[in-house]
């Protein structure tokens, strides 16, 4: 069953999604930020450094290797803002095989760039038509196995392997910050650390622009939001999908909105503290760890990528005064 079912992931999907990946994925490391005026100890866990620059490769990668030959014999597709459109495009790459990925015609120019670049044909769209296309399942005109960014528990059993690394490098971990976009990564690690760190609490993380999770987190049950496209592409969206609402109301211990501008600080502080380059998506639980001035457990943020526009970041870094 490839639909989020409303159950967390299960040890034995997370036991299988890491065998499964292992050699198409990095074991990514855990770093410090470098930070003097603050007792709380904030660690990065870096999916930025995955071979397409994002932990999305461990979801594509998954979903993708549970699938028999007949069902990949005629490629595979996505519907996707950018990165896990990568992650699928490099898979289909690897195994030869043929790609198209629907995006929304508002998407990141560099993430489109390099989903062109491994060879997959993009199909732009509305943003209202992307996100029923995710409702859906299906584009007309579409051939191939579709691969959900989000909701499909291989997918998440992939990005829980996350969740698996963080509790083994940093076992003490207090607080696990995680962006969230359509609930894919988040609500993979939660699933993990609920089994092999039930300690830890897992916050997800959302841009105030696009914060469907927070605001329904308030009401206490899903309500519509208005949606201001920032920088921050990689997290936060226009509305929240019901079967991942019923997997994150039982797995997180919070939802939490950032302002941009903050996440905008947190990019330009992890270039001129640690030399990372992150996206606003990867960006965003660092700003919120930063919100966290005395926390007494570590804290761990993942930094779910690092695919931002050149420009983009050139401009941070230049109204941050680096």
């Amino acid at each position: 069953m490839t639909i989020a079912a409303h159950a967390p992931i299960t040890e034995a999907e997370l036991t299988s999604a890491r065998e499964r990946i292992g050699g198409w994925v990095l074991r990514t490391p855990m770093v410090q930020l470098k930070l003097s005026d603050t007792p709380t100890e904030i660690y990065l866990k870096l999916e930025s450094l995955q071979p397409i620059g994002a932990f999305k490769l461990r979801g594509a990668a998954s979903r993708i290797l549970r699938m028999s030959k007949d069902e990949l014999a005629s490629g595979v597709w996505t519907a996707s803002s950018g990165n896990m459109a990568r992650a699928v495009a490099w898979c289909a790459r690897k195994l030869g095989i043929p790609c198209t990925v629907v995006i929304p015609e508002d998407g990141s120019p560099t993430k489109v760039a390099s989903v062109e670049r491994l060879g997959a044909h993009v199909v732009p769209v509305g943003r209202q038509e992307f996100y029923d296309i995710l409702l859906r399942r299906s584009y007309d005109g579409m051939t191939g196995a579709f691969v959900h960014p989000f909701s499909d528990r291989d997918v998440m059993a992939g990005n829980g392997t996350i969740g698996l690394e963080i509790a083994e490098d940093l076992p003490d971990v207090g607080t696990v910050l995680v962006g969230y976009g359509g609930g894919g990564l988040a609500c993979g690690i939660a699933s993990a650390l609920r089994t092999v760190a039930p300690d830890a609490r897992v916050v997800a993380c959302e841009p105030e622009t696009a914060a469907p999770l927070a605001n329904s987190w308030r009401a206490g049950h899903p309500v519509p939001i208005s949606y201001t496209p920032t920088f921050i592409d990689g997290a936060g969206a226009g509305r929240l999908y019901p079967e991942m609402w019923e997997l994150a109301r039982d797995l997180f211990a919070g939802s939490e909105a950032i302002p941009v501008a903050e996440v905008r600080q947190a990019v330009a502080l992890l270039a001129q503290t640690n030399a990372i380059v992150a996206e606003g998506a990867g960006a965003l639980p660092v700003a919120a760890a930063l919100r966290r001035p005395s926390e007494a457990s570590p804290i761990c943020c993942v930094v779910s990528g690092g695919n931002i526009d050149a420009s983009v970041l050139a401009a941070i870094l230049r109204e941050q005064g680096s």
